[in-house]
């Protein structure tokens, strides 16, 4: 098959067959038909994660047609449409629970690039080893191998090629305010950063009623958007006094959440809060929080994965909103031929493209 292959941090993706390990029995063999480009994918511009991938397949937003199934499968069958999501094992406490976000082997199954064993998971035309289970699927390709743990089955009347955002970004935006913050009605949220994953928090704010909304960026565009999509104030991010800026009239906000990594803004999220509040933090990146004790006084920092969700309960409620003209994500999408991928790549560092979506010729 054909995947974007990448082989180190400053290389770009270059279009290669490869071949997959064979499907083991909780697995799943899905033929891509389109898949979203996430910041996450990008992490691999830095060298040490560059070197720990090693010749890698990223890719984490995936939606596809099941093409077989392992042994052990029996809640997916071939045929289905499917939206691929993070991977997690089933069998820890907080599977258990329902927390598969916290899943005792998430970083194995889904930061690694390989399987929970260790197993790269397919090989390159000379035989060489490439990782090829990011998040549980590496689906910047034609075919990607998931668990059943990590697909969602969906009607297949949706136009599968632009909902796999769903599986990673959106989910992490519109899951952090519906589960981790549990947002009611009448309450208040600054959102930093108006990329995808922080509309589909503005998104989802509005969904539950939001007495404010307030959206923070750089982009003049993305803060139009967020007025469009829901944000009842925007404020620009390099204002002299950020967080007064954000306060506006109020003593504070209840929720404050943080997409960007950048350490002044994290303390910012912070800054904001009301007491009581809580800051959730998803933004990959190297920034960090200094915060003095007493400035936590009735406030809580959290950081969140993929929105604290169970995908196979939020991704269809997020669909059932989006078919009802609640939740239009579609929005944020602009798609890009699968060959077009290191364009699509561009876009998204520019910030010309808030969501892109790699769609595979069929």
């Amino acid at each position: 098959m054909r995947a974007a292959v990448i082989r180190g941090s400053e290389d770009p993706f270059t279009l290669e067959d490869i071949e997959l390990d064979p499907l083991r029995a909780d697995e799943v063999l899905v033929e891509i038909v389109g898949v979203g480009m996430c910041h996450t994918d990008l992490l691999v511009r830095s060298p040490m994660m560059a070197g720990m991938l090693g010749t890698t397949v990223l890719g984490h937003e995936g939606s596809g047609i099941v093409r077989s199934v392992g042994d052990a499968v029996t809640g997916v069958a071939e045929g289905d449409h499917v939206l691929i999501s993070f991977d997690s094992c089933g069998a820890c406490e907080n599977c258990r629970t329902g927390l598969p976000a916290y899943c005792a082997q998430f970083e194995a199954r889904n930061l690694s690039g390989r399987r929970a064993d260790g197993t790269p998971g397919a090989t390159d035309s000379a035989g060489e080893a490439v990782t090829a289970r990011w998040f549980g699927q590496s689906s910047f390709a034609e075919l990607a191998i998931a668990t059943e743990r990590n697909v969602v089955v969906v009607d297949k009347e949706l136009p599968l090629e632009i909902m796999g955002p769903l599986g990673c970004g959106i989910q992490t935006g519109a899951g952090s305010v519906l589960n981790e913050m549990g947002m009611r009605a009448g309450q208040t949220i600054a959102v930093f950063g108006a990329g995808a994953v922080g509309l589909a928090a503005i998104m989802a704010a509005k969904l539950v009623g939001a007495a404010e909304i307030v959206a923070v960026d750089l982009h003049d565009s993305r803060l139009e958007l967020a007025k469009e999509l829901g944000a009842t104030r925007v404020v620009r991010g390099d204002v002299e006094d950020l967080v007064a800026a954000v306060k506006g009239d109020r003593g504070g906000l209840d929720f404050s959440f943080e997409t960007t990594a950048v350490g002044p803004v994290i303390a910012a999220a912070v800054g904001v809060l009301d007491r009581p509040g809580k800051a959730v933090l998803v933004g990959a990146g190297a920034g960090e929080l200094s915060v003095a004790p007493a400035a936590l006084s009735g406030r809580t920092v959290t950081y969140a994965l993929e929105g604290s969700s169970i995908p196979q309960i939020l991704l269809p409620q997020l669909i059932e909103h989006w078919q009802a003209g609640r939740f239009p994500f579609d929005r944020l999408i602009k798609t890009y031929d699968f060959d077009d991928i290191n364009q699509a790549e561009a876009d998204s560092l520019s910030g010309a493209t808030i969501k892109p979506v790699l769609r595979m010729s069929r």
